[in-house]
């Protein structure tokens, strides 16, 4: 959502967020701005603090820069003359999800102001759900609580094949298939796949005498996690496991 919301006191005080509710990709960058006014007769040197926060400490604001977990995350400044102020936040996380506000400080004891509501911020990762459609066919979902500003695209192995929400794939496929969120912040999911070189496995590997027991271990690298079943002379072996 983009749109200026203005929140004004009644002193004079004014900020303009340029937008009220963010919505990022779980590890991108996250850019938020606004402006601000004063009252007349106070000037760019009365202003003592400008900072961005989400928590607050016996009432008094905690400054993102000093809170560990956005340590060598977070940059903001401001430009005295046009009163415009910014906050950028790289490699963003699920729980970086908050509502980030602007607040000042002049020189004069106890005079302060606080943009409020701020910005809301959220933060969610992309995944690839998988639906059976038919016996041939599987339907592949791209799910994100972000709504795109370019859309979604699906890569097959390393090349894009197709713009959307959905992919529909062979049950068969061993290829490598995952969604790409692009707009503002740009994102790209964990990938899915068919079983890659399934192998047999046997224990005891030694020489077994007739009429002993043996364990038969099937294993490949899937994504989401491969089903097995074993077969011999044509007829299906009941797992002991789903290994």
């Amino acid at each position: 959502m983009c749109c200026v919301t203005v929140i004004q006191s009644q002193d004079g005080w004014r900020v303009n967020y340029h937008q009220t509710d963010v919505c990022a990709a779980k590890g991108s960058e996250v850019f938020i701005r606004c402006d601000y006014t004063h009252p007349y007769g106070i000037y760019y040197y009365d202003i003592k603090d400008r900072f961005w926060f989400t928590k607050e400490k016996d009432g008094e604001p905690v400054d993102l820069k000093t809170d560990s977990e956005y340590s060598g995350r977070v940059t903001y400044g401001c430009s005295s003359y046009s009163k415009s102020c910014y906050l950028t936040i790289t490699d963003v996380r699920e729980s970086d999800s908050a509502e980030y506000k602007f607040t000042l400080r002049t020189n004069k004891p106890g005079e302060k102001y606080t943009g409020s509501p701020g910005v809301t911020l959220s933060v969610t990762g992309l995944q690839v759900q998988v639906r059976r459609s038919d016996s041939t066919w599987l339907e592949l979902m791209c799910h994100s609580s972000c709504v795109p500003y370019g859309g979604h695209y699906w890569y097959k192995n390393e090349e894009i094949i197709k713009r959307g929400s959905s992919l529909l794939v062979s049950s068969g496929s061993t290829d490598r298939y995952s969604c790409y969120l692009t707009g503002y912040w740009n994102q790209r999911s964990p990938a899915v796949y068919g079983p890659q070189r399934p192998s047999v496995s046997v224990s005891p590997s030694a020489e077994m005498l007739e009429g002993g027991s043996v364990t038969l271990t099937c294993s490949a690298d899937a994504n989401p996690a491969a089903s097995y079943t074993l077969v011999q002379g044509g007829w299906n072996v009941r797992p002991s496991s789903s290994q």
